[in-house]
């Protein structure tokens, strides 16, 4: 729920437009995000209909090994779905299994803190001076972060802000231990001598 400083939405009211933050609550801002992340991230993947089984997949993944819960320190479901989104940039036009296939490859390597995102952070919108997740630059809070994974909207936030350095180890873990394998190419028959 969001309290916003008017008494009547219009028809045409896009939720994503930063300008309707001014003069909300912070809490309401957290709640607006939620489903402007959600627009946004459909507006920044071309093929989402295709990343949405991936999606899936991924979430029910993560609930049977243990590793979904935000408030636990784990991922939720907005941050596999900026994950998600991240690999359905890079592969547009790959089937729902690929994109698994490179979720757990991509992110088996990540390089934690390294913060991943969909879009450059936007530092200010409409001279709303909103708090902006700014990593490794000035705020000291950010900087203590293990997992940034990075929301696409104004204010940008840090979706996994309660990840812990045992909480992120264990993820890595898991994602390490579903990457795919290398498998030695096929040798090619041998024909028979004579």
């Amino acid at each position: 729920m969001a309290v916003l400083p008017c008494n009547q939405l219009p028809e045409d009211f896009d939720v994503t437009d930063d300008r309707h933050l001014r003069g909300v609550d912070t809490q309401s801002v957290t709640s607006l995000n939620g489903v402007r992340v959600t627009d946004t991230i459909q507006n920044l993947v071309p093929t989402m209909k295709t990343l949405k089984f991936c999606i899936r997949a991924l979430k029910l993944w993560a609930k049977r090994r243990g590793v979904y819960k935000n408030v636990l320190g784990f991922l939720g479901g907005i941050s596999l779905e900026i994950m998600a989104a991240r690999i359905g940039q890079l592969y547009p036009k790959a089937l729902p299994s690929k994109l698994l296939y490179f979720f757990f490859v991509y992110y088996a390597g990540w390089k934690w803190p390294q913060p991943v995102g969909l879009t450059e952070i936007n530092p200010n919108s409409n001279d709303l001076n909103l708090q902006v997740w700014c990593g490794e630059t000035t705020e000291r809070w950010d900087r203590q972060h293990v997992m940034p994974i990075i929301t696409p909207v104004y204010p940008a936030q840090n979706a996994t802000a309660n990840v812990s350095k045992s909480t992120l180890k264990i993820m890595v873990d898991e994602v390490r231990s579903r990457r795919p394998l290398r498998r030695p190419a096929p040798r090619s028959p041998r024909l028979p001598s004579g």
